[in-house]
């Protein structure tokens, strides 16, 4: 991923390096350290300047200090870089930048015991000549902190007058972001309402590592789930990630994510705070348009239903492009209604994204989807990211579309009874009429058909029903059926012979077998499977 570095980025806290430079402090940085390790050290923030001579400072210190000292606490016997140890490791522990030790005051020089205990450590020393004191260095790391974070507001000023122009040229939301990114020098995502992404800058971003579009996108889609707004900001690839939610609560229309090498400070994040309401508020209007759109959509679907083909096909040309060509699949989608808005911006998006592939329109509680048969993938990605069922009907003809259509939903209505899911009418009509009964209200009816058999096997402890069911899926033939149950042929007879009693019909004849075997489909779905040949 590209790491951009504005000049605005400099901008942080001062660091140890301005603080050194300062020709009115005459501030000496002692030891000789490697060049590479010199320049992490110089380059380390500077929050504040405290003194003390305390042996143990750290309660009243907090990170990014620069500690000073007159060597009050450490007396006259020490003289190893062991006898400092403890006192620069405690420093160093906590996070303090630099150690400056004035000379002059208690001792004359720095002690070569602490310079060695600092060198070992890693913790910067530098010397405080006697002209200069404790408060001239306070005050000028004061000025230098007030001095950055005046250039922060500056910049930040100057940030939002930018992006406050970019949100008026036509394409106002892009643009908005792409001066976001500039500014900052961070990448900036926006993924709608599905989490999928949408648009990022600089452009081409995540091409060269589809590894970290995946994290952004889990964390994304993580959010939206939650359907509220919330943000958050993890770290992944060596980069800061910050996210948020765009919309109001319960209507979320997407995430804004960026990421660079280094965190937010509170000017960026204001900046940031201004795109998200003008980001927001881009994407109400776009959801006011949608809605709008969505209207003329089902319109044009009644009247595409109603046979007025070349109708629809004009002003969907002007509209959106062309209506996918036939023969085409009608696909009807469950639409809830807290993610209906979701998914029609994920439909909207597809449209754009595949011209001449796709016509979409709400019906009801359903989206009615007509797709190319090229872009069968389409419905199935949209079920798999919203948990939804649909069903789907043959290929067909535009003329022949309200046939489609209740397709569709017969379709729909088997898929509602499994995991979310594509259920093709065509795999639903060659499970035959009688499958139909299974979700009907005749149950009752096929419990009082074989109530007697049932009493019998709770009775008897017998197995009568079993042995119905394998003899019709056996198409009546005693050994096949013997075979699958594991018994005699003659015990399969005998106990057919019985189940014919008990229900008084005459299962040789082909009306008797298909009553029984549609109460047994009424009955028990596990039954619900194609006949067997022996």
């Amino acid at each position: 991923m590209q790491n951009l570095s504005p000049d605005c980025i400099g901008l942080m806290l001062p660091t140890l390096r301005r603080l050194l430079a300062d020709p009115n402090l005459g501030l000496t940085l002692l030891g000789d350290t490697p060049p590479a390790a010199l320049e992490a050290m110089l380059d380390r923030s500077v929050e504040w300047v405290h003194s003390s001579d305390l042996a143990d400072p750290t309660p009243f210190l907090s990170e990014n200090q620069v500690l000073l000292t007159t060597g009050t606490q450490f007396g006259s016997d020490l003289a190893s870089a062991g006898d400092y140890q403890p006192y620069v490791q405690r420093l160093r522990e906590h996070g303090i930048t630099a150690l400056g030790f004035g000379t002059e005051v208690i001792r004359d020089g720095t002690p070569d015991g602490l310079l060695a205990a600092c060198l070992s450590l890693g913790l910067p020393l530098f010397e405080v000549p006697y002209r200069t004191p404790f408060i001239a260095v306070a005050r000028a790391a004061g000025d230098l902190v007030a001095e950055d974070r005046y250039a922060r507001a500056t910049w930040a000023l100057r940030a939002q007058r930018a992006i406050a122009l970019a949100a008026l040229r036509p394409d106002g939301l892009s643009a908005t972001l792409a001066e976001l990114s500039t500014q900052l020098g961070h990448w900036v995502a926006l993924f709608d309402a599905s989490g999928t992404l949408d648009r990022v800058f600089p452009r081409g971003t995540f091409t060269a590592a589809p590894d970290a579009l995946a994290t952004v996108q889990h964390e994304a889609r993580r959010l939206l789930a939650r359907g509220q707004r919330s943000s958050s900001a993890v770290n992944a690839g060596g980069e800061t990630l910050t996210l948020q939610t765009l919309g109001g609560h319960d209507h979320l229309r997407g995430v804004l994510a960026l990421g660079g090498p280094r965190a937010l400070d509170q000017a960026s994040t204001e900046v940031v705070t201004s795109v998200i309401a003008l980001a927001g508020l881009a994407l109400e209007q776009n959801n006011a348009l949608d809605r709008a759109q969505g209207l003329l959509r089902s319109g044009l679907m009644h009247t595409l239903l109603g046979g007025e083909q070349k109708l629809v096909e004009q002003i969907s040309r002007q509209m959106w492009g062309e209506l996918p060509a036939a023969p085409v699949l009608v696909a009807v989608v469950d639409a809830p209604a807290p993610r209906r808005d979701a998914i029609t911006e994920y439909l909207e998006v597809r449209v754009e994204d595949s011209p001449g592939q796709l016509f979409f329109a709400r019906q009801d509680d359903v989206m009615v989807v007509c797709l190319a048969r090229s872009a069968r993938g389409i419905l199935s990605d949209l079920c798999t990211l919203f948990d939804l069922h649909a069903g789907l009907s043959d290929p067909t003809t535009y003329r022949e579309l309200p046939r489609a259509l209740d397709q569709g939903h017969q379709a729909l209505a088997r898929a509602r009874e499994s995991a979310p899911g594509v259920t093709e009418f065509g795999v639903v009509a060659q499970q035959g009429v009688l499958a139909l009964l299974a979700r009907t209200d005749a149950r009752e009816v096929g419990l009082a058909t074989l109530a007697p058999v049932l009493t019998h096997d709770r009775t008897h402890s017998t197995e009568l029903l079993t042995t119905l069911r394998a003899w019709l899926l056996c198409n009546g033939h005693f050994g096949a059926a013997a075979t699958q149950l594991g018994v005699h042929r003659h015990t399969v007879r005998t106990r057919i012979q019985l189940a014919e009693q008990l229900l008084s019909r005459d299962l040789n004849a082909f009306p008797a077998r298909a009553d029984l075997w549609a109460a047994l489909l009424a009955t028990d779905s596990t039954v619900a499977e194609p006949m067997i040949r022996p």
